[in-house]
């Protein structure tokens, strides 16, 4: 397989995890015809539906991607992998962290609001809440880490030496070679107006006049669908619906399991803003709760302290007495990025380079033109909960259009190279396993091509 192509196959791979959530949303919320579930396949003690073959098929369809007469049978067979391996984790007791599974799909959640617009704007669209988008597919999300976890534990003593990639690249006939988009690396330091004591007091005191309120007979839903900030929940009464413990941040939830039927909360702090809420109901380790949210709001003031801020900073770092990393990890109030040296990630390839369709427009013509490493002045910017800071941000490395060659691609050429070695590894696996491992396809699938290296039990 040349570069062009295993670039083009891995990126497709990429782009499917990242989306897998938020498509498989789609496809469950669409009107269109209802797929009556069916068992396709067993492997081991997984079974594989007919549902889940169609949600990726929808995913493909849903991304322009073209499909044919052995689209279907091209799923299956990832799918039949994927069940192959958790499994497998299964029977070798892998697992995965809860708290990974919580950060990822955070990570997911706040780049799709990114694209959407807004949180508002995502629930609009979906009829549905943040917190339920998020129980839907929590379960989703752990299988596709404990899959990586899996994979990670087959391949992780592949390794590609320099050898290893000059001999890859020399394969590769001329003629083949790819052109590499243009790529940026951007860094950046995020800087959230600070909220004055005065406009917290104000939020509090509102707040604590609903509470007085409701305590002596008022009706919550009602404050909640006139004042309560957020929108999701205040057309329904403030109502979240049932979740359970990992679901909130946690003062909220702290908060919202101490109470009892009807018992309305002292007001709670998050980075959300300031809320009370009501206990609706308890079922088992699930709870029902109304809020009420009020966020403080940030006026020019505020915002001037944010562009000091930053300005004295850049000072600081120019001078040399930070580097911008670790301002970055200090500082910066982004949490995708300030872990990351400030670094921006392309979600769907979970590496840093970006191409410019990858860059929001106007930082991109805020950047396109800066010399490497220079720190910029504060720039405004709008955050992914749609409040309004300031950002610096300097521009790390910065590619042009080319045909791929080993001095500019080293790196991307590396990861091909080692790709195709884990590839190899893992189909090695694959097939050593199958051979120990019980198999049914349905004969629907029986004569699919791409299937004949699976043992099909009649």
């Amino acid at each position: 397989m040349n570069l062009i192509n295993l670039v083009r196959k891995n990126t497709v791979r990429l782009r499917l995890c990242a989306s897998l959530f938020f498509l498989s949303f789609i496809f469950n919320s669409a009107s269109a015809q209802e797929v009556i579930d069916q068992v396709m396949a067993v492997v081991g003690d997984k079974i594989l539906l007919r549902s889940d073959i169609e949600k990726q098929y929808v995913q493909f369809t849903a991304q322009g991607m073209e499909t044919g007469e052995n689209t279907r049978c091209l799923i299956f067979d990832q799918l039949l992998m994927q069940k192959l391996m958790l499994n497998q984790a299964d029977i070798d007791s892998v697992t995965v962290p809860e708290s990974q599974v919580d950060g990822e799909l955070d990570r997911r959640m706040r780049y799709y609001i990114r694209q959407i617009g807004s949180e508002e704007q995502l629930e609009a669209y979906f009829h549905s809440s943040i917190r339920q988008l998020k129980l839907e597919f929590r379960d989703m999300i752990h299988d596709q880490l404990l899959v990586q976890t899996m994979q990670s534990k087959i391949t992780k003593d592949v390794t590609c030496t320099p050898n290893d990639v000059r001999s890859y690249f020399e394969s590769i006939p001329s003629d083949s070679l790819p052109y590499i988009d243009a790529e940026m690396e951007i860094a950046q330091i995020v800087r959230n107006p600070p909220v004055s004591d005065a406009e917290k007091k104000e939020v509090r005191a509102k707040l604590e006049e609903f509470r007085t309120k409701i305590l002596a007979g008022e009706d919550f839903a009602v404050y909640a669908a006139l004042y309560s900030q957020d929108q999701g929940s205040a057309k329904k009464g403030g109502e979240l619906g049932l979740f359970e413990r990992g679901s909130m941040v946690p003062e909220f939830e702290a908060a919202a399991f101490r109470l009892k039927p009807g018992e309305v909360s002292p007001i709670i702090e998050t980075k959300y803003g300031f809320h009370i809420l009501q206990l609706i109901e308890r079922r088992a380790d699930q709870i029902n709760v109304r809020h009420i949210l009020l966020q403080p709001k940030t006026n020019d003031a505020d915002l001037v302290k944010s562009v000091n801020f930053l300005d004295s900073l850049r000072n600081e770092i120019n001078k040399g007495t930070i580097t911008f990393e670790d301002a970055a990890q200090r500082f910066s109030d982004d949490e995708d990025t300030r872990n990351n040296g400030g670094l921006m990630l392309n979600p769907e390839t979970n590496t840093t380079r970006l191409s410019p369709d990858k860059i929001d427009r106007m930082l991109f013509f805020q950047v396109d033109s800066m010399p490497l490493n220079r720190i910029s002045a504060p720039l405004l910017m709008t955050t992914t909960d749609n409040k309004t800071a300031y950002r610096i941000v300097k521009v790390k490395s910065k590619t042009t259009p080319h045909k791929a060659n080993l001095k500019d691609d080293y790196q991307k050429i590396q990861e091909v190279a080692l790709q195709e070695k884990q590839n190899k590894t893992l189909s090695e696996w694959v097939d050593k396993k199958r051979k120990s491992t019980y198999f049914h396809i349905n004969q629907e699938f029986a004569g699919c091509e791409v299937l004949k290296h699976w043992k099909v039990n009649e």
